[in-house]
């Protein structure tokens, strides 16, 4: 109970720093993978001053090694999805308690109380996809809403449209959240005008639809929803906390998660606020694993905190939730 409330009363970037530069120091003691990386790059706690100097682990170590700072016993294994013979990531999550209070502290900083909402999901449920992060969350957003028609509702298109219709007359405030291609499937069959719901997209299109860039995807959304904006949700397996993007695809970090960008050729070399880069992402609540990581994700970062994702790396695998209804 101490951690999180260490991690999540974080206000400012000075105290963010700190908690930082002391949680590395902890996973550079208590994580053997983390810590044969910095030995390799010859680091040392000594060596650290500023978040910038911390060395960001590749996300790839989570397909071959336990990447855990923990003795404790795993309270849940979450896997990303992939391809048939595809090495999976594997994340050793040994304080459940840590993601939980995460996603629900991440959601209350961007949308306010989840009881407020009507909660409906446009992917796998809990049965269909054990070991999704994204699905655990969602399935706990679901429980905590405490309304009768939040659920999911991927193999029931019918059903949805005819609720999202239903609780707009009643000015129900309505979160849909979903992979990309069954959104479009959605309003393929169906045109909403719809004035309290958020569509929030959690990406996925490979392997069922042709490739769209996030502002086509949004157009199309835009339009068959009847909203402005459409909301995107940016998280991993590997991660225990998630950005938000309220549309644009700006993305918002919760106070306890930042990003950085590396530069493309010497991944060592953290780049200034701006640079297209590799993105990094320090997320202090997976304390219990590796909170420096390196994705293969290529983004921007901008002034206000704020940043954006451009693509991926050419040779990268297909990231987790895109495959996840395949």
């Amino acid at each position: 109970m101490y951690m999180i409330n260490k991690i999540f009363s974080i206000k400012n970037e000075i105290e963010f720093n700190k908690k930082a530069l002391e949680v590395f120091k902890h996973q550079f003691k208590n994580n053997k993978v983390y810590r044969s990386f910095c030995d390799l790059l010859y680091i040392h706690p000594s060596d650290i001053t500023k978040i910038e100097d911390i060395p960001f682990l590749p996300i790839q170590f989570f397909k071959q090694r336990k990447v855990v700072s923990s003795l404790d016993e795993v309270d849940e294994l979450f896997t990303s999805s992939g391809t048939t013979g595809s090495i999976t990531s594997k994340h050793y999550v040994t304080d459940i308690n840590l993601y939980k209070e995460s996603y629900l502290k991440g959601f209350h900083h961007f949308y306010g109380d989840i009881e407020e909402y009507t909660v409906l999901a446009l992917l796998p449920n809990y049965l269909e996809r054990k070991g999704s992060s994204l699905v655990y969350m969602v399935d706990d957003l679901i429980r905590k809403s405490k309304q009768e028609e939040s659920g999911f509702y991927l193999n029931n298109l019918e059903d949805l449209a005819k609720k999202l219709t239903q609780l707009n007359h009643q000015h129900k405030k309505v979160l849909l959240i979903g992979v990309s291609f069954a959104l479009l499937d959605l309003i393929e069959k169906h045109q909403f005008k719809l004035t309290n719901t958020i569509i929030m997209e959690t990406g996925g299109m490979k392997g069922r639809r042709k490739e769209l860039i996030r502002n086509e995807l949004h157009q199309l959304l835009s339009a068959g929803f009847g909203v402005e904006k459409i909301h995107s949700e940016y998280g991993m397996t590997e991660l225990l906390s998630q950005a938000f993007s309220k549309g644009n695809g700006i993305f918002e970090t919760p106070p306890w998660m930042k990003i950085l960008t590396r530069d493309t050729e010497d991944a060592l070399t953290i780049q200034p606020t701006g640079n297209t880069g590799g993105i990094n992402v320090i997320d202090i609540a997976n304390y219990n694993s590796c909170s420096f990581i390196a994705t293969q994700d290529l983004g921007k970062t901008h002034h206000n905190n704020t940043f954006e994702i451009i693509g991926r790396f050419d040779n990268s695998d297909i990231r987790g939730c895109n495959l996840m209804v395949l």
